[in-house]
């Protein structure tokens, strides 16, 4: 039996659903995050708060947060040249993927999160990706994270699971499952605390959350948002 979890949290609306998730079913959660010299620095102070503000609004899971990491990856924004490490604007490459892609970001953050993980004793890595309702990152479809799976757990010889709660779900089946787990006051925190926004904007508060509305993030966000105001 998986007892204990190591969750890959950004503050933003994906992983604090995945969070949410992770303390209603573990008994030991930690949490890592990582600076890769993105843009916007607002998304390592909002999950601070998210991690705040859970631990108050939701004291049944607060004895089952650990201990918070930080890792500093910037070598990844010295090779990427991508809209969220760079001064450019959004646009849709020759490849068909948008400019938001970082190669190798989600690959480096699992490895760093195993070996995070095999240090603390910790079973299970979580992550939010999702190849459902998203930009079309390769490095977020499921057959990608099967591989990863068992590259790590072969190269530490310790059978690490990774959970991806929200593969095979789109945005809105994500605002229900956050309601699920932890009710409006979830749902709440969510749109008040965390952040997905790309521009990294605070100043434009939406029904769905603080963001600039216009980036991908955004967009996926709001239609997600309004589908599940529609259906509940």
């Amino acid at each position: 039996m998986h007892n204990s979890a190591l969750v890959l949290f950004s503050g933003g609306q994906d992983s604090t659903t995945c969070l949410a998730q992770a303390l209603s079913k573990y008994d030991r959660v930690e949490t890592v995050a990582f600076d890769y010299g993105q843009r916007h620095i607002v998304e390592l102070e909002a999950r601070l708060n998210v991690l705040r503000e859970i631990k108050l609004c939701f004291p049944q899971w607060a004895h089952k947060l650990g201990q918070d990491h930080e890792l500093d990856l910037a070598v990844l924004g010295q090779v990427s040249e991508s809209s969220l490490t760079r001064d450019m604007a959004f646009k849709m490459e020759s490849s068909g993927l948008p400019n938001t892609f970082v190669p190798g970001r989600n690959l480096l953050f699992l490895t760093l999160a195993a070996a995070l993980a095999y240090r603390r004793d910790l079973q299970v890595l979580i992550t939010g990706v999702c190849e459902t309702d998203f930009s079309g990152y390769p490095d977020c479809r499921d057959d990608t994270i099967k591989a990863m799976q068992l590259a790590l757990s072969l190269g530490m010889d310790k059978r690490f699971l990774i959970d991806t709660p929200l593969m095979w779900i789109d945005k809105a089946d994500t605002w229900r499952m956050a309601h699920t787990l932890g009710g409006q006051a979830l749902v709440e925190l969510i749109v008040e605390h965390t952040h997905t926004c790309y521009m990294g904007d605070r100043t434009q508060r939406h029904a769905w959350g603080y963001g600039c509305g216009v980036c991908p993030a955004c967009e996926l966000r709001a239609r997600g948002f309004e589908r599940y105001s529609q259906q509940a």
